[in-house]
């Protein structure tokens, strides 16, 4: 798969664990995530639910050997972009992963095309529940480098809090992917402590 998308010209970085996955996910983000249902230490689709938590615009591609319909019903219930059973032809793949991220909100959307490539990287920590603070460590720079990041972010999308942020920014990943959920239903988590 690495040796496909990188002839096709994409920036790939493969994990040998769910767990290395999920802390670089939640450390630098990505634009889409493609696993296999049955990953080292845990299986598809709690990985797929863990995504959708710490980064809910990340769109998903879940590939398995053994596909059936509830399996697919349910991975796109949990937010999967798409279900891909292998083996995959690899034209018709890169076709879908050139549309899934065309539409995807954090490199299609106006505002996110306002974004600097650091702002977009503040956002998705702000996304995910991270303060100043935090984002000041992850990010290894100052207190004051996070604010105005923050505030630019603000500017862009033209809010004037987190709360305000948080819907904007999660009313577009829904409009343009197409996952929303209602009471009783797994789905997208905006924010998290």
């Amino acid at each position: 798969m690495s040796d496909v998308l990188g002839r096709a010209g994409y920036d790939v970085t493969c994990f040998s664990s769910a767990d290395d996955c999920l802390s670089e996910l939640e450390r630098a983000g990505c634009n889409l995530l493609i696993t296999d249902m049955k990953v080292s230490e845990m299986e598809g689709m709690t990985l797929l639910s863990e995504v959708r938590r710490i980064a809910p615009w990340t769109p998903v591609i879940v590939m398995s050997e053994f596909g059936d319909i509830p399996t697919a019903i349910r991975a796109i219930k949990l937010g999967a972009a798409d279900f891909i059973e292998k083996p995959f032809d690899q034209t018709a793949l890169l076709d879908r992963i050139r549309e899934i991220l065309s539409r995807s909100e954090f490199g299609n959307s106006a505002a996110a095309l306002k974004l600097t490539k650091t702002e977009k990287k503040v956002l998705r920590l702000i996304l995910a529940g991270n303060s100043n603070k935090e984002i000041a460590l992850k990010k290894h720079c100052a207190l004051r480098t996070v604010e105005f990041h923050r505030s630019n972010i603000y500017h862009k999308f033209g809010v004037d809090n987190v709360v305000e942020l948080i819907a904007k920014a999660m009313a577009m990943f829904i409009s343009q992917n197409g996952h929303g959920h209602s009471d009783g239903e797994e789905g997208v988590e905006p924010y998290r402590k």
